[in-house]
């Protein structure tokens, strides 16, 4: 039997091993999900931390509870950082981090490295499935030579796809097994395999025609996401200017049943996807000579957001005679939508960013979010500040960055000298708030 018939029989009767690399807000509800339907998974990460945590049954991210965990360690989930274990593993899952260098260059030094340091142990009859966005042509170019050169060849001895995630974290109705997956192979065995294997775990497929089809269609959802939220949020300038409330004009327009879709307005875009994917296209399309105008500029516009929301702080803070220097403003929420604790690119660190550059005085208060995270280009040595009336008070200015619903409106419209809410949560003609 061929090491690819080998494969096909071990996914098919439920003996193939998973090895899930990145154990992060889109690796580790994958790992748990193939452990809840009885897949033995090996999770990978470099993160030290990490590994110790989940192998002692605790959780670092605030949805997944430790009570999933334990589960999952039940069914024979393990996490470990030693990649020569790959070869232990049937299916190889690539979920890592896919982010811009300081040029708003794509950055795929993660996933090279992850797949060089897979690569010595892999063997045939392994399927390697990328889940990280990227650019179309990463698959075959990028991934497709480096197991050619080993000697692995898609669709002859090994299989190859690409399958985008698409969680999306606080969101209640849709998990890991209920968003449809999409996903294209190198071959159609290729396919056929990395069919079978999210089959099991995943409730509806979506097979397309190739890796490429497969990456440009993660690409497209989340620019379709970004360009109109760029439209909302230049919409929401020219409402200020004019004295209108865009949140109004938003829910009324939203009462036509037919042709328009709400989307709300921030202080900017935030999570790994919206605010980066757009660029992985805008990147690529110069290749065949195609300058994406239409999507650039909404990336310009959604980028410009904290810097609308710093500028409308200090012009609240003017009108009450104060200066943006030395005063204390609180930034409610640093997560980057409500209800989550991922912070991953989140524009309320920008704001924090901008306004600690203009020497206020700055701290945060976000339930989900009790200590300042590590990040690459931001560092703030700070706790979340308990939400009171004795904290409220004691603060120039409050600044609403992501409207948790745990957050109390009532006491912090009471309490509150003033409010810039970035999210259009607090309605009214309330004196102390300022929309942003």
């Amino acid at each position: 039997m061929t090491a690819l018939l080998q494969l096909a029989s071990r996914i098919k009767n439920g003996q193939a091993v998973v090895g899930i690399y990145g154990l992060g807000y889109v690796g580790l509800p994958l790992a748990l999900r193939f452990a809840e339907v009885g897949v033995k998974v090996i999770g990978f990460d470099i993160d030290g931390a990490k590994i110790e945590k989940l192998n002692s049954g605790q959780s670092y991210i605030e949805r997944l509870t430790t009570e999933l965990i334990g589960q999952a360690l039940a069914q024979g989930f393990e996490a470990t950082g030693n990649f020569a274990r790959t070869s232990e593993a049937d299916a190889l899952v690539i979920c890592v981090p896919t982010p811009l260098d300081q040029h708003r260059q794509p950055d795929l030094s993660f996933i090279i490295n992850t797949v060089e340091a897979m690569l010595p142990h892999m063997r045939e009859g392994q399927l390697l499935s990328l889940e990280s966005t990227t650019w179309p042509g990463t698959t075959e170019e990028v991934l497709a030579p480096r197991l050619r050169a080993r000697g692995l060849v898609p669709g002859q001895n090994c299989a190859l796809v690409f399958s985008p995630e698409r969680e999306d974290p606080g969101n209640p109705h849709y998990g890991t097994k209920d968003i449809p997956k999409v996903i294209g192979g190198m071959t159609p065995s290729c396919l056929a395999l990395g069919t079978g294997l999210y089959r099991r775990a995943i409730d509806t497929m979506v097979p397309v025609s190739s890796p490429r089809a497969a990456e440009m269609t993660k690409l497209l959802e989340n620019i379709h996401r970004a360009v109109n939220i760029g439209l909302v949020n230049e919409m929401k300038i020219v409402a200020d200017k004019m004295g209108i409330n865009i949140h109004e004009v938003i829910d009324a327009a939203a009462t036509k049943p037919f042709g328009f879709v709400p989307y709300k307005p921030g202080p900017g875009l935030g999570g790994h996807c919206i605010p980066i994917d757009p660029f992985y296209l805008t990147w690529k399309a110069r290749e065949y000579g195609v300058n994406t105008r239409f999507i650039e500029l909404a990336g310009e516009i959604n980028h410009f957001m904290p810097h609308w929301v710093v500028g409308k702080v200090a012009d609240a803070l003017n009108d009450r005679g104060k200066a943006v220097k030395g005063s204390r403003i609180l930034v409610l929420g640093l997560a980057y939508k409500k209800n989550i604790d991922d912070t991953r690119e989140s524009p309320a660190v920008e704001v924090m960013d901008l306004l600690q550059a203009k020497e206020a005085h700055i701290d945060y208060s976000d339930p989900h979010v009790p200590v300042f995270p590590r990040k690459r280009n931001y560092h703030f040595d700070l706790q979340s500040v308990p939400l009171n009336a004795q904290t409220l008070v004691s603060y120039d200015c409050v600044v609403l960055a992501t409207d948790h619903d745990g957050f109390d409106y009532a006491l912090l419209q009471e309490h509150a000298q003033l409010i810039v809410d970035t999210r259009g949560r607090i309605r009214g003609d309330a004196l102390n708030v300022v929309a942003a």
